[in-house]
């Protein structure tokens, strides 16, 4: 196990444990981000603020157990950084939340498929994020997982060009409009990538701890 070869112990344990839990409320944001598409219920987008802040709350605590002695002193800025990697897809999580309130809801029956398979996808990587720490603290093969997530994000990117495409023939109307879209669909495809980013990471620290 992981905390036994950075010399395991309570604080340890309680870190490891922490960040499971960040990394599920990673993947419960987007979940709530898909099923706002979804129903384009727009009371739902307020689920990811909620979410975001008890993310918040548990990276402070994760930050501040590391930094009380947990984990070898050679380790402890790897593993901030991993959250910290992380923390940027909430953003982009509250900004795609924030944008779909005032989307033009006709203009996006014409995307909608393209952005529920994107939140589809996004929700998959999450979770693979996830089985990929769990597969560090075992100590197991990360490879076929960061693979896996490099994948997915070529997927996007593909889906981003038709939705690039899409746009394209929309007519903008003012600059608050296509404002509007540009920060929408941006922040929708930066998710993956932020994913991709933390899953590297995430390798690079598996392979410095053998």
């Amino acid at each position: 196990m992981l905390e036994k070869l950075l010399g395991g112990g309570k604080l340890e344990k309680k870190a490891l444990e922490n960040i499971k839990n960040y990394l599920q409320i990673f993947i419960s944001a987007q979940e709530c981000l898909k099923n706002l598409f979804l129903t384009e219920n727009l009371e739902k987008s307020y689920c990811i603020e909620n979410l975001e802040r008890e993310a918040d709350s548990v990276r402070r605590e994760i930050i501040s157990t590391i930094y009380e002695g947990a984990f070898l002193p050679y380790i402890r800025p790897n593993l901030c950084t991993f959250i910290e990697i992380t923390e940027k897809a909430f953003d982009f999580l509250k900004t795609c939340a924030f944008e779909f309130r005032y989307f033009d809801k006709k203009f996006y029956q014409t995307i909608k498929e393209e952005v529920l398979r994107i939140a589809n996808i996004n929700i998959e990587m999450a979770e693979i994020l996830y089985r990929a720490f769990q597969s560090l603290m075992e100590k197991n093969n990360l490879r076929e997982k960061n693979l896996a997530i490099r994948i997915y994000e070529k997927k996007v990117d593909e889906i981003k060009l038709d939705l690039i495409e899409k746009v394209r023939q929309k007519e903008v109307t003012n600059f608050w409009e296509g404002k509007n879209i540009d920060e929408f669909l941006n922040a929708l495809v930066k998710i993956s990538d932020i994913i991709e980013d933390a899953s590297d990471y995430l390798y690079i620290l598996d392979i410095s701890l053998k």
